[in-house]
């Protein structure tokens, strides 16, 4: 199953292991439940010793083919239901060195409130193996059933267990259910579940918060702009905090990468990650799982600028960098909010196995609709692509290669119109031919909206200069209309959004809040009304 490199980094890792586990499995004579057993042999051999393999003897109840990472003697509750490769390949390596107490990096805090949570959890985490997001969820809830017995998960692979899927009506991963009932659906981290489950967590959170001192440079965002301005503010040797929901922003849920220059491929999730470790390695204020709600204006030239988070406290700093990002952008027509998960998603990468052999469509005929497309392409039955516009606006190289495909067809001037179902489940979507006038409907499982991005500036509405289409109007130097405020990234009038050109910007507009910072002068401290 596993080639000989893998083999071979696999019995290096194992060696962490501190206690032996017991991998206890579910099989069947299947192709699948033989792939199973291979891989559980391949571990077992790369364990020395450490890891031994069990088959149970009865499987009623049991998802078949599925293993459990145990210690001897303890009820230890990781399951995997299908096989963890792709994506989750790291998920499974890391769950083998959890159960088997090999401490995971995160924080002592965090370790003390997992294992304090009381009651009986029950997750089942539906993915699939192309999904990026997938790993954050599986990875946090199998951590948290390594640390608390009283915390089981179960890592199911969709497209394993496509009747369970479509019983569920599952159209999009992750999907995470507790004690049997839906919970939530998307990327999440361990302080994201812990803020669900622990119903204090998030009101210490903001107490602790009221007593922070003023910042000289806050950034609000982390996405590629954000980290950016962080790490070139903190070199400056000045006081750095950073605030936003997730660290990542909207590179998080980008698949693969290949213009960052220099890499010449990584992921999105991967990326993250690396700007995340090295925000941290300066000393920056990491201020997670807050949501800016209002930005208040200085009283007075060199004054503290503050930023009102939906949780209440009032964070201040001498100045500010926005760097708040974007999201994908909806089409607004009829049905696509009811049906938003069920039928209509954003993600082709996360979502396009659960539609295998079905009907879909993809609108937008830029490079992201036309990429979306031809990935869908080796999956589903048929894709149709519909473009507002007279024409495609992808690479031409991208063109070309959907043209190609057999099972690809492209409708330019084409107005989505409506998205229609019963609630539960798309079935259909009407669009107009701009051409004519005429109406048309396709019969369908999946939408996939890909027709651009949205800046998340409405919070900053009456308080700065934003554009027509809501971004936040800056200048060269990345400065807004308000002294002391810079911006960065996709929420901004920069003409391209790229990962590398926000990357820039985040680093222009830290530049250009240090030069604030030594050209004002600090006046007598004030209070801002919390």
């Amino acid at each position: 199953m596993l080639d000989s490199d893998l083999k071979t980094q696999l019995a290096g890792l194992l060696q962490n292991l501190r206690t032996p586990i017991e991998l206890v499995a579910h099989l069947d004579g299947s192709d699948a439940s033989k792939e199973t057993r291979a891989l559980l042999a391949d571990i077992v051999d790369a364990g020395a010793g450490k890891v031994t393999l069990r088959e149970a003897t009865s499987s009623d109840g049991e998802r078949v083919p599925s293993f459990q990472i145990t210690r001897h003697d303890e009820d230890v509750g990781v399951r995997f239901a299908g096989l963890p490769l792709g994506h989750e390949f790291t998920s499974l390596v890391l769950a083998l060195l959890h159960v088997g107490k090999h401490p995971p990096r995160i924080g002592d805090d965090e370790i003390a409130q997992i294992e304090a949570l009381d009651g009986e959890y029950l997750f089942e985490t539906y993915f699939s193996q192309s999904c990026q997001n997938c790993p954050d969820v599986v990875q946090s809830l199998n951590t948290m059933a390594a640390l608390n017995p009283r915390i089981h998960h179960i890592a199911i692979d969709g497209g394993s267990f496509p009747q369970e899927v479509e019983s569920r009506e599952i159209l999009t991963v992750p999907q995470v259910f507790l004690n049997g009932q839906p919970f939530v659906q998307g990327r999440q981290t361990i302080p994201e579940f812990l803020a669900k489950l622990d119903s204090g967590a998030a009101a210490r959170a903001a107490e602790a918060l009221k007593d922070i001192e003023p910042f000289d440079v806050l950034v609000v965002g982390a996405g590629p702009a954000g980290a950016a301005a962080a790490i070139y503010a903190a070199r400056k040797g000045i006081r750095t905090g950073i605030v936003a929901e997730r660290f990542g922003g909207q590179v998080q849920d980008t698949m693969a990468i290949e213009n960052f220059i220099s890499v010449e491929y990584t992921e999105g999730p991967k990326l993250s990650a690396a700007l995340e470790a090295h925000v941290r390695s300066y000393g920056v204020e990491m201020i997670p799982l807050q949501r800016a709600e209002e930005l208040i204006p200085a009283k007075q030239p060199g004054g503290l600028i503050g930023v009102r988070l939906a949780s209440g406290p009032v964070l201040q700093a001498r100045s500010v960098v926005l760097a708040p990002g974007a999201r994908w952008r909806q089409t607004g027509v009829p049905g696509e909010a009811e049906h938003r998960n069920k039928g209509v998603t954003y993600c082709p990468h996360c979502d396009g196995p659960l539609f295998k052999g079905k009907k879909v469509a993809v609108i937008g005929g830029g490079n992201s609709g036309v990429e979306a497309a031809i990935d869908l392409a080796g999956l589903v039955d048929h894709v149709t692509v519909l473009e507002f516009d007279g024409q495609l606006r992808a690479d031409e190289v991208l063109q070309r290669k959907l043209r190609s495909l057999p099972n690809c067809s492209v409708h330019v001037n084409a107005q989505t119109t409506g998205m229609h179902g019963d609630g539960s489940k798309l079935n259909a979507l009407s669009y107009t031919d701009r051409s004519n006038g005429e109406t048309r409907q396709l019969d369908l499982s999946g939408v996939f909206v890909q027709i651009g991005l949205l800046p998340n500036s409405e919070w900053l509405k009456g308080t700065i200069e934003l554009s027509n289409r809501g971004e936040i109007v800056i200048n060269d130097r990345g400065e807004t209309s308000l002294p002391g405020v810079l911006a960065a990234g996709d929420a901004t009038t920069v003409p391209y959004k790229q990962i590398v050109i926000a990357m820039g910007a985040g680093s222009t507009a830290a530049l250009s809040a240090f030069d604030y910072l030594i050209r004002t002068s600090a006046p007598a401290a004030e209070a801002i009304a919390a």
